[in-house]
């Protein structure tokens, strides 16, 4: 066991990271004796490294972690001082040094939260539960995402990134259930549903009262006995797991007040209408708790996020029948020689889709005979009738006139015309590793711009990281134009010692000298092109998508030094056919305002279909004369979409074949990413020594610019 520091080596050790800090009468000293006494060298070499590391941030800061230091490894242990050390940062992060000053300074109060937050869970240690669960019930596909109140838009459901609220961990987990549930009822239960205009019946009915935002909880709380009936009616065990759950946290109970109210809520056949007219009665009343499950509700938000799915559900449905009819049309000899182009509109009134009497089932007519629904089509149905309660008459209305295209002999180079597809589009092959073939021309990317958004990001980086960045400057500039000492050469700058020897040698024993006795100095001119992949899923929002951004405005102001060329996309979408690569710095622009503001401006979008991204950067870079090549992917995650069948082994088989091409193209893959489970999926993919893992996100931008320099030296 290695002997701890005495007091007056941890002193000395203290004043290295806290110079800035440490006057003549402000000193480490009573720290660096408390730190002595007791404390193992393991311990006291930890403060020392989270010193270190906070006072790259801000020097105070650091000072005063080591004023606490000895009392939080006496109540948190050293892992808990790294939590602890990381829950300060974030405080300073997003509000400032003061808060976070006092976040360090509040160990008790944080020690007593650390041990609640022992049985407590994260979303990530839910998110795929969940995830499942809830698309189980759902007939539209929902995603997840963690956020600092619960609601929903009707894509997504947010959750909160961790619940501690009771011992046992599993009742954490039921509370999580419950959340998840209440966002899909409000879904599947129409409190959201176009039918009646109800989004601006809300709005409207809510800005009528002199209080709006009150009027709006109250609404939120007769939606919560709705609902709450309709779940019992549905899911009677989840409803047993909620009753004890209230319980455990306590039991609302209504008043006399809302009981009229409620008991009409609670009848089947209750809508949001019956929500909304009964607002103005309950208004007045004494107001109800809120539920543990509760959350929020924004209608403003929802509303655009129902209007963007109206027009891209129409724009999906309208291709699928044409494509159907094309399908069915190849089989019949009759009228196999249309071929596939087709009069949009002509073809889609063959359609007639209604729902049957009870409203429960989906029908579907081509020509008057009754078809069977391919999945494609009843999703896409089902999820316009969650919106509209029914089948919009103008469902089936083409966007304009004209014939519609969908031949599959085209070429990778052209672009899909017609109703859904538009102009600018690039056609990519698709690995499908259980045919052992490629789907031909099966998906559908396009290049999109970023808008640039200036405000302070870039600058508060480079100040949040200037002694870092200024330690990469003069490294990198020392890889600028690089000299490599060659030997035995026949003239050079200097005698080559060894091979002077070895030839007097050799002259001794009668052989004849060489006449290679010199050095010389080769300048090797960089030839490096390097394109950095940059993953914009869901996923990556927060902190994550902060760390990427400022990894890249270290690199970009690296390479800037160094002289090397490069490009930054970014990468997100939702199906094969709308995958989306976003333009941050193609290689032929500078690094100027207008980029620096694309990097403020990335921000988190969908999904992560990487083979086709991977198959159009790739053609990118192998445009580009360069000796070396690299194609760097900074991720967070394994590939995924929204059909749900990439996910999983698909998608790994098909990302690896992309990478496959590229290394066939003279290409050198690489993967830096932050998910811990990386190395169950990365190897197969990159290979073992083509990708890195960073366990703690925070330490992205630090990293990615050292991985860079051992990648291209």
């Amino acid at each position: 066991m290695t002997k701890p520091y005495n007091a007056d080596k941890m002193e000395e050790l203290l004043d290295e990271p806290l110079w800035a800090a440490i006057t003549r009468r402000r000193t480490a000293r009573k720290q660096a004796v408390e730190l002595a006494d007791g404390f193992s060298r393991e311990d006291q070499d930890a403060v020392l490294h989270w010193a270190g590391i906070i006072t790259r941030a801000n020097t105070e800061m650091a000072f005063q972690f080591v004023i606490h230091s000895a009392r939080a490894l006496c109540l948190l242990g050293r892992e808990g001082l790294e939590n602890w050390v990381i829950s300060a940062m974030d405080v300073y992060d997003r509000q400032g040094m003061y808060p976070a000053i006092k976040v360090l300074a509040n160990i008790e109060s944080y020690a007593e939260e650390a041990v609640r937050r022992l049985n407590g869970l994260t979303f990530k240690d839910v998110h795929g539960v969940l995830e499942y669960f809830v698309n189980g019930l759902s007939v539209r596909r929902l995603k997840l995402a963690s956020a600092n109140q619960s609601y929903t838009d009707t894509e997504t459901l947010y959750v909160p990134a961790e619940i501690s609220v009771f011992a046992d961990e599993k009742d954490n987990f039921v509370l999580y259930k419950l959340i998840v549930v209440h966002q899909w009822a409000q879904i599947y239960f129409g409190t959201f549903a176009r039918e009646t205009a109800c989004l601006d019946g809300i709005h409207a009915c809510c800005e009528a009262f002199n209080d709006p935002q009150h009027a709006m909880s109250v609404f939120h709380a007769l939606e919560c006995i709705r609902l709450d009936a309709c779940i019992k009616r549905e899911l009677a065990g989840l409803a047993r797991e909620q009753s004890r759950i209230q319980q455990l946290i306590g039991d609302i109970v209504i008043p006399d007040t809302w009981q009229q109210a409620a008991e009409q809520l609670q009848q089947v056949g209750a809508t949001v209408e019956d929500s909304l007219n009964l607002l103005s009665t309950v208004h007045h009343e004494v107001d109800l708790p809120l539920w543990c499950y509760q959350g929020m509700i924004d209608p403003a938000g929802i509303e655009q996020v129902i209007r963007d799915r109206q027009l891209r559900e129409k724009r999906e449905l309208i291709d699928a029948l044409i494509h159907l009819v094309v399908d069915l049309d190849q089989n019949d000899e009759t009228k196999k020689e249309q071929g596939d182009v087709r009069d949009a509109q002509a073809t889609l009134d063959r359609f007639d889709i209604d729902l049957n009497e009870n409203g429960t089932e989906i029908e579907i007519t081509l020509d008057d005979k009754p078809l069977a629904l391919p999945v494609q089509v009843k999703n896409i149905v089902s999820s316009i009738v969650l919106d509209f309660g029914e089948i919009p008459p103008d469902i089936l209305q083409a966007a304009g006139e004209g014939t519609y295209n969908i031949s599959r002999t085209k070429s990778k180079d052209d672009v899909w015309q017609g109703t859904y597809h538009e102009e600018g589009a690039f056609i990519y092959d698709e690995w499908d590793f259980r045919r052992k073939h490629y789907r031909k021309d099966w998906c559908v990317l396009r290049e999109v711009d970023i808008h640039p958004k200036h405000d302070s990001f870039v600058s508060d980086t480079l100040s949040k990281y200037r002694g870092l960045l200024a330690h990469l400057r003069k490294t990198f500039e020392m890889l600028r134009g690089e000299n490599r000492l060659l030997r035995r050469e026949k003239s050079g700058d200097d005698i080559d010692i060894n091979a002077l020897i070895e030839a007097i040698a050799d002259n001794h024993t009668g052989m004849e000298m060489t006449d290679r006795l010199f050095t010389r100095l080769d300048k090797q001119e960089r030839n490096v092109a390097v394109l950095f992949m940059v993953d914009m899923s869901g996923s990556t929002e927060g902190w994550i998508n902060r760390a990427e951004r400022e990894a890249l405005v270290l690199l970009c102001e690296s390479l800037e030094v160094l002289g090397d060329r490069y490009a930054i996309y970014g990468f997100s979408g939702t199906t094969r056919n709308r995958c989306e690569l976003y333009t941050v710095k193609p290689f032929d622009e500078s690094y100027d305002d207008v980029v620096k503001g694309r990097i403020s401006g990335i921000s988190a979008k969908d999904y992560t279909r990487m083979g086709v991204v991977i198959r159009h950067l790739s053609k990118l870079l192998g445009e580009v004369e360069a000796r070396t090549r690299l194609l760097i992917t900074l991720s967070d995650g394994k590939p995924d979409d929204y059909d749900g069948y990439y996910r999983g082994e698909y998608g790994i088989e098909d990302t690896r074949q992309s990478l496959i091409e590229a290394r066939r193209d003279g290409i050198h893959p690489f993967c830096i990413t932050i998910d811990t489970e990386g190395s169950d999926y990365l190897p197969h993919m990159y290979g073992a020594v083509n990708y890195t893992i960073i366990d703690d996100v925070r330490q992205l931008p630090v990293k990615v610019s050292e991985i860079y320099r051992r990648l291209t030296t």
